[in-house]
């Protein structure tokens, strides 16, 4: 697909125009570039939401996706149109087709498309952009890190085992394993992405602002090198559905979204909107959060109405906040907003000469944009410590928030980090603690209706701690978790029940639990029930693990493979098969 570029160009308030071409203007409006037009050097994207950011005479086509390719050109054919696959070279379960029609019977074609019933939505191909504002001051510290409480929300988690997704310019991963040597962001790694504006798989930064995104969700941190990231133990997935200008069609992000979602993205960060709708995109979003994928967006800089894909449901809308927790004044607003994080003054590595040479720089930033990552990093945070679920993450993400009066301006309040990870770890820990005692008097009380003699010492009690709380789980009130620099894994795992192990690993993974389950109870009882010592063991991570259940079950904050009604079911019928071994294997009795 051949991308038509466009600029545009609007006031924004008291720090006068800023441009998105080469020169500003001092009203709102777009104009079209020919394409292929050399040497266009656009300052920075923003929003401009009263410019109508179409194509002329291009649409997109979502297509019932059980249509075969015969069927879609036939479709084509009886409009008097051609339709081509968006990104003929990946497979997905979404059907988006690109057509070139005249502009004079636009609007028909659309109509009698929408009407058809092979077709789930017909729309013009909307562009969208990057959303933040150019600063040249740079600030000689990260005083947005230190205001969402970055420091303390490290001792909880780091986002150990979640795939954040960067849907935006590329991110500056220069092989899919990660970044170049002695650069600050070297120990950050790279999952493969896709790069929809070249429809191939190198999705590299060619214009900063994705990198700039990536770098406050997971920068390399406690490096000694430039800046820091909020959740830097996260794996980046780069893709790019924005030129090096900073656009793209809505018709890329749509698919990027679902790319995302489908490749094994926990966390979509979308730095970037339109002021138009588009059902495509609404689609996409609502296939991310029913795959249990948090989608987080940036609300917009028109100091106006949220743009999209921010507003719609499903999609957490981010305001930006200065250093004094106030609205920034490019900040967009309405009933949408589900949070407000820092966005003015955001220092973040970036790349420069368009990302040639692996040029790299440091830069200043405004802009929804940069509030966004903020809150995709907290989500990676938080989907690391188990809460998987994109409602529950957004729970904890408001509940812990600092309040602020005004909805339509911060939502449920300012981005505390620290409040949501601490409040997770701890209610999480006394849930569990009251499931297990409860257990316990529950299962001791049975053995001794049976006249059974109570085994119970202290392999009972490690593995009973280490199925449902883990065996260090006060490790934060130590401050010794985030400075265990290469061994943070292993701090991860002695901070976690066996249940949630599998997340150090992928959060994929724990969509499953494999651990979180009876299996490896049932595993260690038919190997080492005759043995005594490692039988109360068993006995005790039983009861463990099903206080681990317990949570889970009252909770429901895990995205489960088979959705929440089965989770419960799931979580009752373990709860029962750990009750039966823990009552087997501590019943001294037993031989």
């Amino acid at each position: 697909m051949r991308k038509i570029p466009v600029r545009a160009a609007a006031t924004l308030g008291l720090l006068g125009a800023v441009a998105l071409s080469a020169s500003t203007t001092s009203d709102a409006r777009a104009e079209w570039i020919p394409p292929y037009m050399p040497d266009v050097d656009l300052a920075g994207p923003t929003f401009a939401d009263d410019v109508a950011e179409t194509i002329p005479g291009r649409i997109a086509v979502d297509v019932k996706d059980d249509l075969s390719e015969e069927e879609i050109a036939a479709l084509g054919a009886e409009y008097g149109i051609t339709l081509r696959d968006n990104s003929p070279h990946i497979k997905d379960d979404a059907k988006i087709e690109l057509a070139d029609v005249s502009p004079s019977e636009e609007r028909s074609i659309l109509e009698r498309l929408s009407r058809d019933r092979r077709v789930e939505h017909a729309e013009r191909i909307t562009l969208v952009h990057a959303s933040f504002v150019p600063n040249d001051p740079r600030y000689a510290e990260q005083w947005h890190m230190k205001k969402v409480g970055a420091e303390t929300a490290w001792e909880y988690a780091c986002g150990t085992g979640v795939t954040v997704a960067v849907i935006d310019t590329g991110v500056a991963c220069y092989d899919k394993g990660g970044f170049m040597k002695g650069t600050d962001l070297a120990g950050t790694s790279c999952v493969g992405g896709w790069n929809f504006t070249g429809d191939n798989d190198l999705a590299a930064d060619d214009h900063g602002h994705g990198t700039h995104v990536a770098g406050t969700i997971a920068q390399t941190t406690n490096n000694g090198l430039g800046v820091a990231g909020l959740a830097h133990c996260a794996k980046l997935m780069p893709v790019k559905v924005l030129t090096k200008q900073g656009y793209g069609t809505m018709a890329d992000v749509a698919e990027g979204i679902r790319w995302a979602a489908d490749h094994g993205a926990q966390v979509i960060n979308l730095s970037l909107g339109s002021s138009q709708k588009s059902k495509i995109v609404e689609d996409a979003v609502t296939h991310a959060y029913k795959k249990g994928v948090t989608v987080v967006c940036a609300a917009g800089n028109s100091g106006r109405s949220v743009g999209y894909p921010a507003a719609y449901k499903g999609a957490i809308a981010v305001s930006a906040t200065d250093k004094n927790d106030n609205i920034a004044w490019f900040s967009s607003r309405g009933p949408q907003i589900a949070i407000g994080a820092p966005g003015v003054g955001i220092t973040q590595q970036t790349v420069c000469e368009s990302g040639k040479n692996k040029c790299e720089t440091f830069g200043v930033f405004n802009g929804t944009s940069m509030a966004s990552p903020h809150v995709a990093g907290a989500a990676a945070l938080v989907v690391g410590m188990g809460v998987t679920d994109p409602d529950h993450v957004l729970a904890a993400l408001q509940g812990s928030a600092t309040r602020k009066e005004d909805k339509n301006l911060f939502g449920a309040g300012v981005l505390d980090a620290r409040k949501a990870v601490s409040a997770t770890h701890w209610s999480h820990i006394g849930l569990r603690l009251v499931a297990l005692f409860g257990l316990v008097g529950l299962v001791l009380a049975r053995i001794r209706k049976m006249n059974g003699a109570v085994q119970i010492g202290p392999g009972a009690v490690g593995g009973a701690l280490l199925g449902s709380i883990g065996l260090l789980p006060f490790a934060p009130l130590l401050g010794l978790t985030a400075r265990l620099g290469s061994l943070r894994p292993v701090g991860e795992i002695l901070m976690r029940p066996l249940g949630e192990w599998d997340m150090v690993l992928s959060a994929n993974l724990h969509r499953w639990l494999p651990l979180a389950s009876a299996a490896p109870v049932a595993i260690l009882t038919a190997l080492f029930f005759g043995f005594k010592p490692l039988r109360t063991f068993t006995g005790g991570l039983a009861l463990g693990t099903a206080a681990l259940l317990a949570q889970v079950a009252l909770s429901g904050d895990v995205a489960f493979a088979l959705g929440p009604f089965a989770l419960r079911l799931f979580a009752v019928a373990n709860i029962l098969v750990c009750a039966f071994v823990a009552r087997m294997s501590l019943d001294g009795k037993k031989s």
